[in-house]
């Protein structure tokens, strides 16, 4: 297809893999079915597997092994859990993959300052597991069981958001090994410093092309004290999410708000044997003290009450909770489920809350030329919401058409002054947006960082950037 990269692939050089196991012994592979794994993340986008992949346990020997690849111009991948959405472990100019998911001590926990620090495999499930007995929890949800690092490196973001803020906002500090293999430390703990540049924000995002996340000290947040949640059908979309943006706008506290539309909500009604009203449905969750969530959720309620909302249901209880946000976390399968053998094609984009109606409905009126299922999902408390169209991967016209329609959201989300991708990352599967959202001046500036940082565009190259004609 036309966005389809140029994939380039030169031999390694001569004993290349043999100075590799001398910085890691047998913690190399070059088995068919693991270059696979690592060359492919969740998403459509098609397998491009390194010539080589290897499991480092520190950052001594990611620096180690990214010195030899700079020594020899050999591309070098990152990769965590393999959960990304857009392409970004595809190793379009071949060379190594550095699988970082056997990087998984947690180094240090400082409960008095609510900061922990983790090497970039650790999970958001294997910390909250290990915070558990402390009173905190780390709030950042992208709904994949991702790395830290690898959450860090795409700037994920997810459920709790409104509330908690993205990976932006929780990372305190990073040490990155840089493309000639030498070793920074971003930042230090402090909550806030008016000291240099902010190299921790340079790298939060930057997708393993500007440097290799191998530590993250991330904020943590205190278990509140009390926890409430409803689900809320409504008469149509614009009624949903119109109440989404009102309780926003009045400051209202939320935890989450999510979005489901009526066709996702037949589907895991089905997948899932639940009863819920088939219609357009928001997911709320309310934290903080008894209290407070009672008024939170009473003026939630309120609103939902005068835009339509019906068949409230409630739940304050653990168990009754996740019951009710059964059906959102059953929402990715579910979709599967319809359609053997199909495959998703997902796409996300985020608006200023006030076009955030403006946009979904222009997402499901374009979508009905498809003859797939389109079903729309959004974290709509920050005006990110995401389009999954159920296509048959086989089919070059509905591969075509998913492609289409994508687009036409990303440029009409650009054009209400969004983004392409409010979660996704870019990959090589948005990369074509970045001049339209930043202008030739953004992209031109983003290449003289990529330069300054890494001249030979070993780390993680065709990644972020549009290329050149």
């Amino acid at each position: 297809m036309s966005h389809m990269p140029s994939i380039r692939h030169t031999a390694l050089p001569d004993n290349f893999i043999e100075r590799l196991r001398k910085i890691v012994g047998e913690r190399v592979s070059t088995s068919p079915s693991e270059l696979e794994r690592m060359g492919r993340g969740e998403c459509w986008h098609p397998s491009i597997p390194p010539q080589v992949g290897v499991y480092p346990e520190s950052t001594e020997e990611v620096a180690a092994l990214v010195k030899l690849a700079a020594i020899e111009n050999v591309a070098v991948v990152a990769m965590g859990a393999g959960t990304s959405l857009e392409g970004h472990t595809a190793a379009l100019h071949g060379g190594v993959c550095l699988d970082l998911s056997r990087m998984s001590e947690i180094l240090e926990l400082r409960a008095e300052d609510l900061d922990v620090t983790v090497q970039a495999g650790v999970t958001r499930q294997t910390l909250n597991q290990y915070l558990r007995a402390t009173g905190l929890f780390f709030p950042v949800d992208p709904g994949a069981d991702a790395t830290l690092g690898g959450m860090a490196a795409t700037r994920a973001s997810g459920t709790n958001a409104v509330r908690y803020g993205t990976m932006r906002e929780n990372v305190l500090n990073l040490t990155v090994v840089l493309a000639d293999g030498s070793v920074v430390r971003t930042a230090s703990r402090a909550r806030k410093s008016s000291a240099g540049y902010d190299l921790t924000r340079l790298f939060v995002g930057s997708e393993g092309t500007l440097g290799i996340v191998t530590e993250v000290t991330v904020r943590l947040a205190g278990i509140p004290e009390a926890e409430s949640a409803a689900v809320c059908a409504f008469p149509d979309t614009a009624s949903a999410i119109t109440t989404a943006t009102e309780i926003i706008q009045l400051g209202i506290p939320v935890a989450r708000i999510e979005f489901i539309d009526d066709v996702g909500m037949a589907t895991v009604n089905d997948f899932a044997g639940l009863d819920y009203v088939v219609a357009p449905t928001l997911f709320f969750d309310f934290h903080g003290t008894e209290a407070g969530v009672e008024e939170q959720a009473a003026l939630a309620s309120a609103m939902a009450h005068d835009n339509g909302g019906t068949d409230v249901r409630w739940a304050s209880t653990r168990e009754a909770r996740n019951k009710l946000w059964q059906a959102r976390h059953e929402f990715h399968y579910a979709i599967l489920s319809r359609r053997p053998g199909g495959g998703i094609w997902g796409t996300d984009v985020c608006v200023p809350i006030s076009r955030l109606t403006e946009c979904i409905l222009f997402a499901q009126h374009q979508a009905k030329r498809a003859p797939f299922m389109a079903v729309a999902l959004g974290h709509v408390g920050d005006g990110n919401f995401h389009m999954s169209y159920l296509i048959d991967p086989d089919d070059d016209a509905e591969r075509a058409l998913a492609d289409e329609l994508a687009s036409e959201l990303a440029h009409h989300a650009i054009a209400l002054g969004g983004t392409c991708t409010g979660e996704h990352g870019v990959g090589y599967g948005k990369s074509r947006y970045l001049a339209e959202e930043f202008g030739d001046t953004g992209v031109a500036l983003m290449r003289k960082l990529k330069r300054a940082l890494d001249p030979n565009d070993i780390l993680n190259p065709g990644k972020i950037l549009p290329p050149q004609s």
